[in-house]
């Protein structure tokens, strides 16, 4: 575990401007999903947060893991 932790924060160390962006807007996602389920304004609009929730959340992943 401490591996993976240490992987990530080294990867993190490289995270351009863009990267970080990224990794707000999957967790506004995420924030939005968790949300949707208690309020009907974001439950007609559920797929497309879905979608974007899983395209931001895999390239950050990628970078995190695999590029750095």
């Amino acid at each position: 575990m401490k591996k993976l932790i240490k992987r990530a924060l080294n990867s993190a160390k490289e995270y351009s401007v863009w990267d970080f962006g990224i990794l707000k807007v999957s967790l506004i996602c995420l924030g939005i999903l968790l949300g949707a389920y208690f309020s009907d304004f974001f439950l007609s609009k559920i797929v497309f947060v879905w979608i974007l929730y899983l395209a931001t959340f895999a390239l950050i992943l990628y970078k995190t893991f695999i590029k750095y």
